[in-house]
């Protein structure tokens, strides 16, 4: 019997990582909102005290970036000195530029040395799915990104009202002979006040969290990590440096996939590292919903200022019911990789950007990527 042991981690809303990701996505949708043909690459940093948001931004609107800021923060819970990272006292720079009119004439149509638009930037995404579970994805990053939303649930509902926005998880599946059968390993670190002893903290965490999310794939031998340095009552950006773009993994497939190494928040649709991505996971997925393979892993890849891509890989792992050379020609007749063509089939041009930012950016409803409305077209393309 073959067995393997296959962890992916997930973190918080609240992780300081996560709050510049909803910083620098919740000022690319405010700025869609109003100008639809923004163009925006905006990173954010948190540390004790302290927001810096800079990048390039094209518009034709203002963003009061100061106060929404300050709304994220309040939504995601540093809203109190309790919180260690209180949204009405924090200090805020904004050092936002205009983008590079060198960038500018590669994306607009009719500019630089191509009539299309042209890719935002150079470099290499990819798109996965796997008939694993119901939303296509890998196991062990669905169910680390369950217990990362469950943290966060308890917290704002109040079930554990002692929480604080910080927290991470870890899960590592056992697979025998590529199956998933049971979870080896669970590691939560959840920050919560000091008032509350750490005993009672592992005892609710373990009732109210990980037993509701993992439920049957827990057994007696399963390891069990809840606050496993002994203490965790100092967290967030007061604790932590955060940036935007250093949970690229978390915000994908978990290491289940590779990664091309461009992260995802803060830009808007004309950097392919997003759209290119986005596109990547619906290819794929529709390929797994087809039948046409068990599981699929695309890579694409731009040159800066080119519509085109300059090469697209497929890999199905062997699980192919047909030849991979078929199903790639499949998808290059039923799909346009262009970006102009990506945005407009996935409507990449509407302020939907901040509530990908917590929780991964594939596998949840309500994404135009995560439709497999393209099943007919590619069993049709491959006969």
């Amino acid at each position: 019997m073959d067995v393997k042991l296959i962890t992916s981690e997930s973190v918080t809303e609240g992780h300081p990582d996560k709050v510049c990701d909803q910083i620098s996505d919740g000022i690319l949708d405010e700025i869609l909102k109003k100008d639809p043909e923004g163009h925006v690459a905006v990173e954010s940093f948190v540390t004790n005290g302290l927001v810096v948001v800079g990048g390039e931004v094209r518009t034709s609107c203002y963003v009061q970036v100061d106060e929404l800021v300050r709304k994220i923060l309040k939504g995601i819970g540093y809203n109190g000195a309790e919180s260690g990272f209180d949204c009405d006292s924090v200090g805020i720079v904004s050092a936002l530029h205009a983008q590079s009119a060198e960038i500018a004439q590669g994306i607009d149509e009719g500019r630089g040395d191509f009539k299309e638009q042209g890719a935002g930037d150079q470099g290499l995404m990819y798109g996965f799915a796997s008939n694993e579970t119901k939303e296509l994805m890998p196991l062990p990053i669905m169910l680390a990104h369950k217990l990362t939303a469950r943290l966060a649930a308890v917290r704002h509902q109040k079930i554990l009202p002692y929480l604080k926005p910080d927290g991470k998880s870890q899960v590592t599946v056992e697979y025998q002979d590529g199956q998933a059968k049971r979870v080896e390993t669970v590691v939560i670190a959840a920050c919560h006040s000091d008032q509350v002893k750490l005993t009672k903290v592992r005892a609710d965490i373990l009732n109210k969290v990980i037993k509701p999310i993992l439920g049957k794939l827990l057994d007696k031998k399963t390891k069990i990590y809840i606050n496993s340095t002994g203490a965790f009552t100092y967290g967030g950006p007061a604790a932590d440096t955060g940036l935007t773009g250093r949970k690229i993994i978390v915000d994908t497939y978990g290491g289940a996939a590779r990664h091309g190494g461009g992260c995802f928040s803060g830009k808007d649709a004309s950097k392919v590292d997003r759209s290119g991505a986005y596109m990547a996971r619906y290819v794929a997925k529709n390929v797994v919903a087809a039948g046409l393979a068990a599981k699929c892993e695309l890579q694409v890849a731009y040159a800066i200022g080119v519509a085109k891509p300059v090469g697209i890989y497929i890999n199905t792992y062997s699980t192919n019911k047909f030849s991979e050379d078929k199903i790639l020609k499949a998808i290059e007749k039923v799909f346009d990789f262009r970006p102009k063509a990506i945005i407009n089939q996935l409507g990449l041009k509407k302020p939907i950007f901040l509530k990908t930012a917590a929780y991964g950016h594939f596998g949840r409803e309500g994404f135009s990527w995560e439709k497999t409305d393209k099943v007919a077209a590619l069993k049709k393309a491959v006969k």
